[in-house]
C-alpha cells in the first residue's frame, strides 16, 4: 500500500484546501461580475472557508489531521446537499435555469460537493486499511 492517499493527483489536505479556494473564488467572481445584491450568492464562499481552513489545519496539525478532514467532509456534504436545490427548479415555472447564475452555482455545488465527499470517503477507507496492515 502506498505511503499517502492521493485523489485526483493531490493529497487530501491539499485537495481540500484547493476545493475551499475554488468555492471562495467562485462566489467572489459571480457576486462581483453579476453585481449580486443577495447574500445567497456568497454561500459557496461560506462553505468554502471552513473547508479551506480545515484543509490547511489538516496539513499543519498532522496529529489532528483526521479531525480536520472529518470537519471538512461535513462542509462538503453541506455543499452537495445544498446544491441539490438545483433540482427543485425543475418544478418551478421558469425551470432550473430561470436564474442562470443561481442555477449554475447550485449545480456546481452538487457536483463538486459529491466529488469532494467521494474523495474524502475513499481517503477514510484507505486510512482504515492502512492502519489495519
Amino acid at each position: 500500500m502506498e505511503d499517502k492517499f492521493t485523489f485526483m493527483g493531490a493529497e487530501m489536505p491539499n485537495f481540500t484546501a484547493a476545493y475551499g479556494i475554488f468555492l471562495i473564488m467562485w462566489a467572489t467572481f459571480f457576486s462581483i461580475v453579476f453585481e449580486s445584491q443577495s447574500i445567497t450568492s456568497w454561500i459557496p464562499a461560506m462553505i468554502g472557508a471552513p473547508i479551506l481552513i480545515s484543509g490547511l489545519l489538516a496539513k499543519i496539525d498532522s496529529a489532528r489531521s483526521k479531525l480536520w478532514m472529518h470537519i471538512a467532509v461535513i462542509f462538503g456534504l453541506f455543499a452537495f446537499l445544498g446544491g441539490l436545490d438545483f433540482f427543485r427548479g425543475f418544478a418551478s415555472d421558469g425551470g432550473p435555469f430561470a436564474n442562470l447564475v443561481a442555477g449554475a452555482s447550485k449545480l456546481m455545488l452538487a457536483v463538486t460537493g459529491a466529488v469532494f465527499v467521494l474523495g474524502c470517503v475513499k481517503s477514510f477507507i484507505w486510512a482504515r486499511k492502512a492502519r489495519a496492515e
